[in-house]
This record gives C-alpha cells, structure tokens and sequence, in this order.
C-alpha cells in the first residue's frame, strides 16, 4: 500500500473480468466517494479529432466506423493479437488518459462532497496505478458466476473469456497484492455491506 498524494484517501479496485468492479464503483460512489473510471476516460480519449486521425493514418478508414466515431470492435481486433501495435497504441492513449486522470483527482481533492477517491482501472496493478493508491480492494466472484455475467452482457465464450484474463496478471496475484477484499458472488445488498465496512475502515 503506497501513500497517494492527496489530503483524501485514494482507493484501486481491481478483480477479475466480470467480477463487478463497476457495481462496487457505484456503490462507494452512493456512500460519498468519487469515482475515475479509466474505460471511461479511454472512450472520451478515442473521440478526440486528434487521436482518431492519428488511428487512421496508422490502420485505415476501418477504424472510424460510419457514425463517425472510433470502431472499437475493429481496433480491438486490430491490436489484440499484435503486440507492436497494442504498444503503438497504448502509447497514444495512455499519456491522454493519464493526463485526465490527473485532472479529475485534483478536482476531487478540492471537493468538500468527496470523501475518498476510487481509481476504477482494469489495469490497476499491470499499469502501477496501485502504487499512487492508499488502499486497494480485490473484487472477486467464482469464475462460474463471472463467465455467466460476461456472457450475458458481452456474448462471451469461456475460450474467449479465458483469451481475455490471459492478457491480465494472474487472479491469484491480484487477490494478493490488494489490501481488501469484496466478494461479489451473491446479492448486491451482501456485497454493499462489505464495501461500507471496507470504506469505514480506510477512513478511519
């Protein structure tokens, strides 16, 4: 656990894919936390002018999809099974959303509605955000219960689910390395009451 930089405590959440990090960023968002969602810092980057000329030049016309926006499907493609460009790509991205990231705890640092800070990343441990955290919660949940939720929401497979968490640090490693834990297996109402605890704690 490293100390964060900021007069507020700020909080990772990490877990597996399909785990419900998302429902435990809403829920600490509902007991008076502030919430930076890097996925969504990531899609506000891909609308940038900039940044999709720039995916353009490098990969094609079949970047941009016919509404004008960035063809997240087609880039996912794109770059998953090539690691060049997966690093080409996230060396475009990551600068900008860090950049935002940055932002935003400055803005929540100076706001008295804030209580603590909740950095909601999917890379959390892989890209070292968990360093500038004062706290971190591992959400977990059994992989038949995440395979069941990824496959209702995102039409995934077990192969491709797998394909997925293979690109990730192990679970294991993960669980490890965070300082709390949340099991999100059940009903939302079990899994609040542990967040609050879990939140009381870090404030304290």
């Amino acid at each position: 656990m490293a100390k964060a930089s900021t007069t507020k405590p700020v909080i990772g959440l990490a877990g597996g894919i399909g785990a419900g990090k998302s429902l435990v960023a809403g829920q600490l968002a509902s007991l008076g936390c502030g919430v930076i969602d890097a996925d969504a810092l990531a899609r506000e980057v891909l609308e940038q002018p900039q940044v999709q000329q720039t995916l353009r030049q490098w990969w094609g016309e079949q970047m941009i999809g016919p509404d004008g926006r960035v063809d997240r499907a087609a880039l996912a493609r794109r770059v998953f099974d090539d690691p060049e460009a997966l690093t080409r790509l996230e060396g475009l991205i990551h600068p900008r959303v860090h950049a935002r990231r940055q932002a935003l705890r400055e803005q929540m640092t100076a706001d008295p509605q804030v209580k603590a800070i909740v950095e909601d990343c999917p890379l959390l441990f892989e890209a070292g955000i968990d360093r500038t955290c004062d706290a971190t919660i591992f959400v977990d949940a059994d992989r038949a219960t995440r395979l069941a939720r990824v496959a209702a929401s995102r039409g995934w497979d077990e192969a491709e689910l797998h394909r997925r968490e293979s690109r990730q640090q192990p679970l294991d490693i993960k669980a490890a390395s965070a300082d709390y834990k949340v099991n999100n297996g059940s009903d939302e109402q079990h899994t609040l009451e542990q967040v609050r605890g879990i939140l009381e704690q870090i404030m304290a």
